[in-house]
């Protein structure tokens, strides 16, 4: 997760697009070229399996977001050691409410429950897409039609 951009550069939206502060594109592409260890460890083991679009650290109003399912409105965030902290947390949740006010559902998960239980992570992920999967190879999964 990358911090909002106070900057009072306009958002765009277009009618693909949820709006977006191009200023963060930037910072987006360089967070997707260094994930954290639990950020690979949720793409390879949960999320780049699913037969359904996943986005890397998707700019989406003023914010980075760690992964974006376009199709069910899904964030999924991975939280270090410093959203416990006061400021963070209070950061997190006016984050949160200015997604909900985009329409998303955010669905966060901590360093350690990736690193240390990645399958109880992959089944709240499973949940919480509401429908069922079927192994798609190696691991991976497949959306049911």
């Amino acid at each position: 997760m990358s911090k909002q951009n106070n900057s009072p550069f306009r958002l765009v939206s277009t009618p693909y697009h949820l709006p977006y502060n191009p200023e963060l594109i930037p910072r987006a592409r360089e967070l997707r070229k260094n994930m954290t260890e639990p950020e690979r460890r949720m793409w390879f083991r949960v999320l780049k399996g699913i037969n359904i679009r996943v986005l890397r650290q998707r700019v989406i109003g003023n914010y980075i977001v760690d992964f974006y399912i376009p199709k069910e409105r899904l964030v999924i965030e991975i939280d270090g050691d410093s959203h416990f902290e006061e400021k963070a947390e209070r950061y997190d949740r006016e984050r949160e409410k200015v997604l909900g006010e985009y329409g998303l559902r955010v669905l966060r998960f901590t360093n350690e429950e990736v690193m240390k239980n990645i399958e109880g992570v992959k089944e709240r992920v499973i949940k919480e897409l509401g429908s069922p999967l079927t192994p798609l190879n190696e691991g991976g999964l497949k959306k049911r039609r």
